[in-house]
């Protein structure tokens, strides 16, 4: 199918996608709760004659092509909303008070079933088999992800490569991003609680200052990244939340910290958290009190393959034009996306949101204000479909 027959099939179910996703996003459902747009994704694959089914409380997965083949390639869409109030004033805005869909799933899901319901049409033309992944809980760990590969979202068929794509409120529309090789970092919850004995200020030989170690576990935690790294290679570690004490001339008993961590290469993370914990260790020591280290691991950093980042370098061109494939800068966001690239050679890129010509303020990913250009949805349902109809040409 050239680029001109395939935008003239997008054009013709357009208004019918832009529907859908915005009924998704005023409908928004936090991670692992999105019943209801599981539902809806459910019964329209259903209704367009696609197999549909459950491997997760929530989320759907698809199935198209001769479904004798023994192996597939997958296509992603992330589905849950975020803990965020909306102030966009769309008149499609959210209608669940406190949650909004601020990191443009609601176009990930419209897009993918778009193509969908294109791919059926063509079902026919396919030389491999698509399985469409519609993922619950991307934003909460342990994440979705991992939950539908233990669930083996990623066998019958055997999925031979995983693709996914997220809107980029900063890039043009039009425009896509993408790079071969490490792009997302891991991202681990980190949590702690200092105990000791409360007492007045007056007094402090009497009790456990407290506020005084949690000072200093700051002080070694932020002077960590110096010491186990190469300065070449990121380290993020960011205390976000302290919380303690309510009285002018009193140590409390308890203290409360949590933050992230987050780098690009697993033997760094591990050495992090191995160290966080002496620390740990030592101002207990040193202070003569409790403290207690909890971090949660969450989703490990996403490698893009190279050889099929260059494929979708390739096919981003010949769809969109050779200005409109950009480089796309490593950042220390994290995506459960990971997961997918652990298990089966995977690319994730980023599909430019930003109205053309547009000069004003950019409202990034989960801002309250977050709009992105609709028209992006043509060009994000193009790029799955053009995957789905070429990938036998580089397997």
């Amino acid at each position: 199918m050239n680029n001109e027959a395939l935008f003239s099939e997008i054009d013709e179910i357009f208004d019918e996608v832009i529907k859908i996703r915005r009924t998704l996003h005023s409908l928004p459902e936090l991670s692992f709760q999105e019943f209801k747009t599981t539902e809806f994704i459910q019964n329209y694959l259903e209704d367009i004659g696609i197999k549909a089914f459950r491997l997760t409380e929530t989320g759907v997965v698809g199935l198209l092509g001769d479904l004798s083949r023994e192996t597939c390639i997958a296509f992603r869409a992330d589905i849950d909303a975020l803990p965020i109030e909306e102030q966009t004033n769309l008149p499609f805005a959210s209608k669940n008070k406190g949650i909004m869909h601020a990191c443009g799933h609601d176009f990930h899901t419209s897009i993918l079933l778009g193509a969908a319901r294109i791919l059926k049409k063509f079902e026919t033309r396919l030389h491999v088999n698509i399985k469409l992944i519609f993922q619950p809980g991307e934003e909460k760990l342990p994440g979705g992800a991992l939950k539908l590969i233990q669930n083996g979202v990623l066998k019958n068929p055997t999925v031979v490569a995983t693709f996914g794509e997220h809107i980029d409120p900063e890039t043009e529309v039009g425009h896509i991003s993408v790079s071969g090789g490490t792009i997302m970092a891991s991202a681990d919850e980190l949590y702690w609680v200092i105990r000791g004995k409360g007492c007045h200020a007056a007094q402090p030989h009497l009790g456990n200052d407290t506020i005084r170690a949690t000072t200093a576990l700051l002080d070694s935690l932020y002077k960590l990244s110096d010491r186990i790294r190469d300065p070449l290679e990121p380290l993020l570690l960011a205390v976000t939340s302290v919380n303690g004490g309510n009285a002018t001339n009193v140590y409390p008993s308890e203290v409360k910290l949590s933050g992230t961590l987050r780098t690009f290469n697993d033997d760094v993370r591990k050495s992090a958290l191995e160290n966080i914990s002496k620390i740990c260790k030592f101002i207990a020591n040193a202070y003569d009190l409790d403290v207690e280290f909890n971090p949660l691991l969450g989703y490990p950093p996403l490698k893009n393959d190279i050889a099929l980042s260059n494929y979708i370098k390739d096919l981003g061109i010949g769809l969109l034009g050779n200005t409109k494939v950009l480089d796309f800068k490593p950042k220390l966001w994290a995506e459960d996306f990971a997961f997918y690239s652990q298990k089966v050679p995977s690319v994730f890129w980023f599909l430019g949101t930003k109205p053309k010509g547009y000069v004003g303020e950019i409202f990034g990913l989960h801002s309250a204000k977050l709009n992105p250009d609709e028209l992006a949805i043509k060009f994000g349902i193009a790029m799955f479909v053009k995957i789905a109809l070429t990938y036998q040409y580089v397997q």
